[in-house]
């Protein structure tokens, strides 16, 4: 079986690397089962503490392989594409969300159509300088899919993603660092290893606080105030009782710096 995602670890980051780039990573049933694997994995492993996703080759991702649906759909079969969303995007979108751990997309290349909606995912989003972004699903005549008719108003507001969505507008990497689609834009010329540094500041920092804060932020995006603060009162005593809490005010007391476990 072609392995097409590779896994690499290094200072408590995993980097999970899409590997397709002949189609610029574009994504087919195969390539998303074993990246819900390769996702799975990183989650159970207590040595991981960061995640970045990315690509090999010139692209993050391209979007669906449109050769897996092409041939039916000339030939004038009928297409499940509900099913394949569900059976292959969903399991995918919601282990990104539901890791106690940050996920950081490192989009090195063009994010197209489903690709896109990848990195939306993630918690945060770094770009090289040469990417672009793409919500490509209209110049085939679809929707916006796994999950970017939720993540992208979340980030942009309604008006922005609608067009962004309707008229497929490409979007530079420095159009969407001002848009807030992505936290930082690396140069492309050493991509890789600046997205590392900044997975490592992230790995450097208490897991448990992380995880817990990931967990609120996910509950707020739909609940209530009250359920926000309520929640925080829940999460924060699970801080506090924990051996980094504890390490953090005796570092804060001795002013040194504190060695999180």
């Amino acid at each position: 079986m072609t392995q097409l995602v590779l896994s690499r670890d290094q200072a408590g980051v995993r980097t999970l690397s899409l590997n397709n780039p002949e189609r610029l990573n574009a994504l087919s049933g195969e390539l998303a089962s074993q990246l819900l694997t390769a996702l799975q994995a990183a989650a159970n492993d207590i040595a991981v503490r960061v995640v970045v996703l990315t690509g090999e080759g010139r692209g993050f991702c391209a979007g669906q392989d449109l050769t897996e649906v092409a041939g039916p759909l000339l030939q004038g079969q009928g297409l499940d594409l509900s099913g394949h969303l569900t059976r292959h995007y969903q399991p995918v979108i919601e282990a990104i969300r539901g890791m106690d751990k940050p996920v950081i997309a490192a989009v090195n290349g063009v994010a197209a159509g489903a690709g896109a909606s990848l990195a939306l995912a993630c918690d945060l989003r770094v770009s090289s300088s040469e990417a672009q972004w793409v919500q490509i699903f209209s110049n085939i005549a679809l929707i916006p899919d796994a999950g970017s008719t939720w993540f992208l108003p979340q980030l942009v507001d309604f008006g922005r993603a609608f067009e962004l969505m309707s008229l497929a507008e490409k979007v530079s990497a420095q159009q969407a660092l001002e848009l807030g689609l992505c936290q930082q834009v690396f140069s492309a010329d050493n991509f890789a290893e600046q997205a590392q540094a900044y997975a490592e500041q992230f790995a450097a920092r208490p897991a448990l606080a992380l995880a817990l804060t990931k967990r609120a932020l996910n509950a707020a995006m739909t609940g209530t105030l009250s359920e926000s603060l309520a929640l925080e009162a829940e999460l924060q005593q699970q801080a506090g009782e924990s051996a980094d809490f504890r390490e953090g005010v005796q570092a804060f007391m001795e002013k040194r710096s504190p060695r999180w476990r």
